[in-house]
């Protein structure tokens, strides 16, 4: 199930500083680490779906190529970011 719009804008104000502000690399992750959630959930009821499997592993890999830029270019901007999405420990 996607993302509905009102938690799209609450996760957008909150990590990219404004809803409208979708093209910032920080709310593309945040709303990334959203959506794995919400499949992690889904994977942890239904074993056997591998396509939902695949696409969970897709998701993650672009979560992860974004972070790289992030950390490359904006290295105390991805040091926050992590913090609080809670993504490293």
């Amino acid at each position: 199930m996607p993302l509905t719009k009102e938690k799209k804008a609450e996760v957008l104000t909150t990590y990219a500083g404004s809803a409208a502000n979708t093209g910032s690399i920080e709310g593309q992750i945040a709303l990334l680490t959203e959506r794995i959630a919400q499949i992690s959930g889904h994977l942890q009821s239904n074993k056997k779906d591998f396509s939902t499997h695949r696409g969970l592993m897709q998701l993650v890999g672009k979560r992860k190529r974004l972070l790289n830029y992030l950390q490359k270019h904006n290295l105390t901007g991805y040091r926050q970011l992590i913090e609080k999405l809670g993504l490293r420990k």
